[in-house]
């Protein structure tokens, strides 16, 4: 049984309302069949509208007093003659949505989210959500630990901060760009802006095509002055668009193909328990040795899982980087421990890539990695996408989810014994550009596009929402640790 104190935080969030012209919309290019890969996601993809729903937002956009206030936002529980809760039922409560006057909310789509936490034993676990479209939401908590215990519900976004960015995700075809450096024999270079669409390279009636053989994706670079396309050698960021907006654990071991439960685990004295299978604490150097020894790790994805890999080569001294003499901020990069075994591999996935200077020669495709691995009982892939998708609307990353899933189903057909996880994206965004509600869509397409194939799963984006920590989107240790074990725990299960 636990006492329980409800409180409400949440950052102040404005939004501007931004419109442009329809001529200033681009059209997605007509594709072309890819060479090598006939990548298709479950038939269930294709209705985007289905998997991303929302609840629309009616009314004004620009009525800043209209929309949600976490300041004048209730809550009750849903029983409340209930005096007492007993450790593994559940604890009910519904939040009533208000304007900056006080006004009871008649529609849903605010993004909340809420956390039980446990502060004196460092415990805690997210809430589910239910939006019941009127205004209303249920909020469920289970009871997984004994003592005391508050609940904390945060204000992510407002449903009109919602309708904003989703007018930007789906009918702006970007909001970012980035550079394509090209070199001639004598080391003069030309820049130029480059784009997943040839009408945002500013240069629409001229323009570069590169199509990658392997997923047949295609990437566009404003024509340079006087050098071939065939002489683009760097890449890096460009620019940012100007938009605005303001229990116990289960006793299953871990593998790959176990249904996601709601929640998917929680903290107790920092320590994650997931609530799928039993996941592992590798607490020290030696288990951590143990657990890789004999394997081979190819991390493919963004800066979020680059950390996993510098977890792991500052945790375990004799894993010892190899200087690639490649650009740090997108690799590849290698750590190595001979005497066991082990080689850690980390690399970028392709554009679209914020990043530094690049060259274009180290930025492979994540269907390329994979299509170049024979797989096996030593081989774990793991792949985080995500974040810099974010910037552009849902199709692109739906195209690149067709691709990787192929690859992935195609190396666990020819290896069944290979080991892919997928770490879903974390919170942490709070703008246009990458924003959590962003993210929970993209991990909707994450998990449906890799539902029906034996993979694992990494919940990043729970592990990261359910502790009263700063929201950061390269998380701290504590969770990175936490990450890392549960990966840890699909490669070496308890038996």
């Amino acid at each position: 049984q636990g006492q329980f104190s409800f409180f409400f935080f949440c950052p102040q969030i404005l939004y501007i309302r931004v419109s442009w012209p329809n001529s200033m919309v681009p059209l997605p290019p007509q594709p072309r069949p890819a060479c090598k890969s006939s990548g298709s996601l479950p038939k269930e993809l294709s209705d985007l509208t289905h998997l991303l729903h929302w609840p629309p937002t009616p009314g004004d956009a620009g009525d800043l007093l209209a929309s949600t206030s976490p300041q004048t936002s209730t809550y009750h529980l849903r029983d409340r003659s209930q005096a007492s809760y007993t450790l593994g039922g559940s604890l009910e409560a519904i939040l009533v949505a208000r304007d900056h006057q006080g006004r009871p909310k008649t529609c849903g789509g605010d993004l909340f989210r809420a956390q039980l936490l446990g502060p004196h034993l460092k415990a805690g676990v997210p809430g589910d959500i239910q939006d019941l479209e009127n205004g209303t939401y249920l909020l469920s908590f289970p009871l997984l630990w004994a003592g005391q215990a508050q609940v904390r519900v945060q204000l992510i976004h407002s449903s009109e901060a919602v309708r904003v960015l989703r007018g930007i995700w789906r009918d702006q075809w970007a909001t970012v760009d980035f550079m394509g450096y090209f070199q001639g024999p004598t080391g003069y270079e030309e820049i130029v802006t480059c784009n997943v669409n040839p009408l945002l390279t500013g240069e629409e009636e001229s323009t570069c095509h590169y199509k990658d053989e392997d997923s047949g994706e295609l990437w566009f670079c404003a024509r340079p002055p006087t050098l071939p396309c065939n002489s683009l050698v760097g890449h890096s960021s460009g620019h940012y668009w100007n938009h605005y907006l303001g229990f116990l654990s289960p006793r299953q071991p871990c593998h790959p193909g176990i249904p996601g439960p709601k929640p998917s685990g929680f903290y107790h004295q920092d320590v994650w328990h997931s609530l799928s299978c039993s996941g592992r604490s590798f607490s020290t150097v030696d288990s951590i040795l143990g657990c890789l020894a004999g394997h081979v790790v190819h991390m493919m994805g963004d800066s979020t899982l680059r950390q996993w890999w510098e977890y792991l080569r500052d945790t375990v001294p004799s894993l010892k980087p190899m200087d690639l003499h490649t650009t740090y901020q997108t690799g590849p990069l290698m750590a190595v421990e001979t005497a066991r075994g082990i080689v850690l591999h980390w690399r970028a996935h392709s554009w679209p890539l914020r990043s530094l200077h690049t060259p274009v020669a180290s930025l492979h495709s994540v269907v390329r990695e994979l299509g170049g691995l024979a797989g096996g009982s030593h081989t774990v892939v793991v792949l985080g996408l995500g974040a810099h998708f974010t910037t552009f609307p849902p199709s692109v990353f739906v195209q690149r989810l067709a691709g990787i899933r192929a690859a992935v189903a195609a190396l666990l057909a020819r290896e069944p014994r290979t080991l892919v996880v997928i770490k879903l994206a974390n919170t942490g965004y709070k703008s246009v550009y990458g924003s959590d509600w962003f993210t929970l869509q993209v991990n909707r397409l994450l998990r449906a596009a890799f539902a029906d194939l034996r993979v694992a799963f990494v919940d990043a984006w729970e592990m990261t929402s359910s502790l009263a920590l700063p929201d950061r989107i390269h998380p701290g240790q504590l969770i990175v640790r936490n990450e890392v074990n549960f990966l840890l725990s699909f490669i070496f299960p308890s038996t």
